[in-house]
């Protein structure tokens, strides 16, 4: 078992903070926002991908990943996982939406606190996900990262339209 770290520097860093990037195996098994570097950064091909696909999207010249993933969680979580990573960049869908398309009618609790539990920050973009009111919701790294990341994807959907 060959295990991977790298750090991304968003370019708004000021103001989201540092990304870690996890690798196992020539895997992502997590992204998440950090404080500082905390160990030695040991990368891989999979999170030097990553590290210039995270740059691609916050640059806005990219809206889709291509990275292995290998996201460690329970059937339920992984299942939820897919669902999000089918919302297209730009658009946002409800709990309650994503346990529909679950064939879950009314278990969006169930459905957030998968999404919290999500380990590939960005990538599996559960940012994307809302209350049904409209309002954000949570965001297991800060409510305020999860609109910044929102608006910029909206900016980037309105320069590219």
């Amino acid at each position: 078992m060959t295990d991977a770290l790298e750090y991304f520097s968003p370019p708004a860093r000021d103001r989201l903070g540092l990304l870690s990037i996890n690798a196992q195996d020539g895997c992502i098994t997590a992204i998440a926002f950090v404080a500082r570097e905390e160990l030695p950064a040991c990368p891989d091909a999979a999170t030097a991908l990553a590290c210039r696909q995270l740059a691609e999207y916050f640059n806005g010249s990219r809206t889709g990943f291509e990275l292995p993933l290998s996201p460690q969680g329970t059937d339920f979580q992984r299942s939820v996982w897919s669902v999000l990573a089918t919302i297209p960049h730009g658009e946002t869908r409800s709990y309650g939406e994503v346990a529909r398309r679950l064939g879950r009618s009314g278990a969006q609790r169930a459905v957030g606190a998968a999404n919290g539990r999500n380990p590939i920050a960005i990538v599996i973009p559960c940012h994307r996900v809302i209350a049904s009111d409209g309002s954000p919701g949570g965001y297991s790294a800060g409510v305020w990262r999860k609109q910044w990341l929102l608006a910029h994807e909206a900016q980037v959907s309105e320069v590219r339209a």
